[in-house]
């Protein structure tokens, strides 16, 4: 049984944490909820208990064993140190230590072995490299991939609880015929979608399209594979949806992409080319595992391969990783 604290206990991963350490049974002796000050005294259920919320500080995690973090990149900068400092072990779900050489970065079903080589902390992945990397990294093991191609389909919910309401005021707005608010976004969500998702950089890309070329590089241990991302926020609540295209060393047909993914872990398939024979961000809300579908073989190059990945942001993308990562520790395999 493990003293366990949530840094950002409020936010849409932090209640995510709550219902899947709950529902998966995880080993809680003692629970602390931290987040800000403006959040403390709020109650928040977890096995029929009302827990009421702390203010995060520097003393936060005397006695914690196990400590998620889910409260952005600079409360993780700022409060970390203190948490590895009194013994807690830190899975950190912000960008803030993911590149560092020595964090492990952290997909269970692709390099768990790396959980047990931490120095007090391990980061979680970015949501759309997650759901990438479970479908890639079988393939990349059959055929060697050398090139990525992916357009990511983001919903709101990768801006947490703020753009998630945003989504549902502007809607409400539309149909009222009111003036909309834009306020977590950079314009307008509702009925619309754009190819910008976190900050610009100098080389054109997004920082959240670079975050998966660089943590699928570090994750997958392949430093030179070539990828290409464009991300692009969409109106959707929950569950991302990415296009990937691929070009592996070795051919793989779809027929044999479809049979290495049927029995890869963490994967379902579904894959007809029938009406609703494919994956949908609607139908992976609050699921468990990496939809994959459409895979089919490229036509414009003789060793590409293409097809369609579904898995919700808040589980699969954050929460549920994190706690995969966790439960790796606790069960020592």
């Amino acid at each position: 049984m493990k003293n366990v604290a949530i840094a950002g206990a409020t936010g849409a991963v932090g209640i995510e944490f709550l219902k899947l350490m709950e529902s998966r049974n995880f080993p809680v002796k003692n629970l602390k909820l931290l987040a800000s000050k403006k959040s403390v005294g709020k109650k928040l259920e977890f096995c029929g208990e009302k827990l009421i919320v702390e203010e995060l500080t520097e003393k936060s995690f005397q006695g914690v064993d196990l400590a998620f973090f889910s409260a952005g990149k600079g409360r993780s900068k700022e409060f970390v140190p203190y948490a590895i400092d009194s013994g807690s072990l830190v899975i950190d779900n912000s960008s803030a230590f993911r590149m560092d050489p020595n964090v492990p970065l952290i997909v269970p079903e692709i390099n768990k072995e790396m959980a047990f080589k931490h120095n007090g902390i391990i980061a979680n992945p970015n949501c759309s490299t997650i759901q990438m990397v479970v479908a890639l990294n079988p393939l990349h093991k059959a055929a060697k991939i050398t090139r990525v191609v992916v357009s990511t389909y983001q919903a709101t919910s990768g801006a947490g609880s703020k753009g998630m309401q945003e989504l549902v005021d502007q809607t409400k707005a539309w149909v009222n015929n009111e003036p909309i608010k834009v306020q977590s976004f950079p314009t307008q969500i509702a009925f619309n979608l754009f190819p910008h998702v976190d900050i610009f950089l100098d080389n054109g890309y997004t920082r959240e399209e670079m975050k998966m070329v660089n943590e699928t590089r570090k994750i997958m241990n392949s430093p030179k594979m070539k990828i290409s991302a464009t991300c692009v926020r969409v109106p959707i609540l929950r569950a991302h949806s990415e296009a990937i295209w691929i070009e592996t060393e070795k051919k793989l047909t779809a027929v044999n992409a479809r049979e290495i993914l049927c029995k890869s872990p963490g994967i379902i398939v579904k894959d007809d080319p029938t009406d609703g024979g494919y994956p949908t961000p609607w139908e992976a809300d609050e699921t468990l595992d990496t939809f994959v579908g459409r895979i089919r073989e490229d036509l414009s190059h003789p060793k590409g391969l293409a097809f369609w990945v579904v898995a919700d942001q808040l589980y699969k993308g954050a929460a549920l990783n994190s706690l995969q990562i966790a439960e790796v520790l606790v069960s020592g395999t």
